[in-house]
C-alpha cells in the first residue's frame, strides 16, 4: 500500500518514498532489485560502469525485481549517450541525473515516457531543473558522500528554500539513513528521501567487505569534505587522504591534484577494498551505522521509525 498523498510515491509508483544512491561501485543490480522489492526505488549506480555493464546490470535487475527500478548517470561521463541508448531500449522507467546540466537530456528521456530527477546541492540549480523539466529535484546536503556541493549547505538549511519555492516533489539527500531523519527531511517539506551511505554498507551492496567492515569503525568527525577545487568529495580519514590535505595545504595545482586522485582511486578504496590507497567515499552518518544488514531490512526499519516517531511526534 503506497503512503497516501505522497507524490514521490505515486511520481515513481512506489510502495514507500525511499529511494537507495546510485552510488559508484555500491549500487548494481543486487542492491537496486533487493530495494525495489521492498517497496522503495533502488537505482543502479552507472557512473562506474562501461555500456555493456551496465547493460547486464539493467537486464539482471529486470529479471530479479517486476518493480520500477532506476539508474543514476552523472552527466559527464564520457559515454553517456551509449548508456541513453540503452536505457530506453530496455525500457528504465526512472533516470536521476547528476554533475551536469538537466536540459541536455530530460526532453529526450521524457518524450521517452521515462521520469526524470535531477540531483542538486543548491536552490539556483533546483529552479533551473525544474524548468528543464524535470519530475523532482532531489536536493543533497553536504553531509551526503560521494561528490556534493561545495558550498557545504546542510541538508537542514537546502531543504525549506527548495521546497517552498518548487511545484515539483522534493527528495531529501544527505546524513539520511534512519526513520527519525526521513521524518525530519520531511517535517522540513520533502517528500522523498534518497539515502547512500546506509544503503553502501549492506549485504547487497558491491562494495568490498574491507570497505564495509571499515565504514562500521568509522566514529564522528572521521570524514572530511574534501577536493572542492576539483571535485568535492567526502572522504574517511586514511594515508590517501593524508596526502591529499598536504598537497592541498601547499597550494597545490588542479593538475597535481588530478593526478593524485588518477582514475582508479574510488574503485581502489571501495570496490577493492585498499584501505590505504584508496578513495573511501562516504558521508557523515558512517558514524551511525555500526552493521551490515539486507538492503530490504533498511527499508523495513526505516518505516517502522518513521511511523513510530511519527505517532510520538503527534501526540506531544
Amino acid at each position: 500500500m503506497k503512503m497516501k498523498n505522497n507524490r514521490i510515491c505515486q511520481l515513481f509508483d512506489i510502495q514507500y518514498p525511499i529511494i537507495s544512491g546510485g552510488m559508484v561501485w555500491c549500487s548494481g543490480w543486487k542492491l537496486a532489485s533487493t530495494v525495489s522489492n521492498a517497496g522503495g526505488l533502488g537505482l543502479i549506480g552507472a557512473g562506474s560502469m562501461h555500456p555493456e555493464t551496465f547493460l547486464e546490470h539493467v537486464q539482471k535487475c529486470k529479471q530479479a525485481t517486476d518493480k520500477p527500478f532506476g539508474v543514476n548517470i552523472p552527466l559527464f561521463y564520457p559515454e553517456v549517450d551509449k548508456l541513453m541508448e540503452i536505457i530506453v531500449a530496455e525500457k528504465v522507467p526512472v533516470v536521476f541525473t547528476s554533475a551536469g546540466s538537466p536540459k541536455k537530456y530530460t526532453g529526450f528521456l521524457k518524450s521517452n515516457g521515462i521520469k526524470v530527477a535531477q540531483v542538486i546541492s543548491s536552490l539556483k540549480f533546483a529552479v533551473k531543473s525544474q524548468d528543464a523539466g524535470v519530475d523532482a529535484v532531489v536536493a543533497e546536503g553536504f553531509e551526503a558522500g560521494g561528490h556534493n556541493g561545495k558550498e557545504e549547505t546542510t541538508t537542514m538549511c537546502l531543504i525549506p528554500p527548495i521546497a517552498e519555492q518548487l511545484d515539483i516533489p522534493v527528495i531529501a539527500a544527505g546524513g539520511i539513513g534512519t526513520g527519525k531523519g526521513m521524518l525530519a527531511a520531511f517535517a522540513l517539506g520533502a517528500e522523498g528521501v534518497q539515502v547512500g551511505s546506509r544503503f553502501a554498507i549492506t549485504k547487497e551492496s558491491s562494495a568490498h567487505d574491507n570497505f564495509k567492515n571499515k565504514i562500521v569503525e568509522v566514529d564522528e568527525g572521521e570524514t572530511v569534505l574534501t577536493l572542492k577545487d576539483l571535485t568535492a568529495v567526502r572522504l574517511v580519514k586514511n594515508e590517501f587522504y593524508t596526502r591529499v590535505a598536504e598537497a592541498e595545504a601547499r597550494g597545490a595545482s588542479t593538475d597535481e591534484l588530478k593526478e593524485l586522485l588518477g582514475k582508479r582511486r574510488s574503485k581502489r578504496g571501495i570496490f577493492e577494498g585498499d584501505l590505504a590507497e584508496g578513495e573511501i567515499e562516504i558521508g557523515q552518518i558512517s558514524s551511525q551505522i555500526k552493521n551490515v544488514p539486507s538492503a530490504a531490512e533498511v527499508v523495513e526499519q526505516m518505516m517502522s521509525e518513521f511511523e513510530n516517531q511519527k505517532s510520538v511526534i503527534s501526540n506531544l
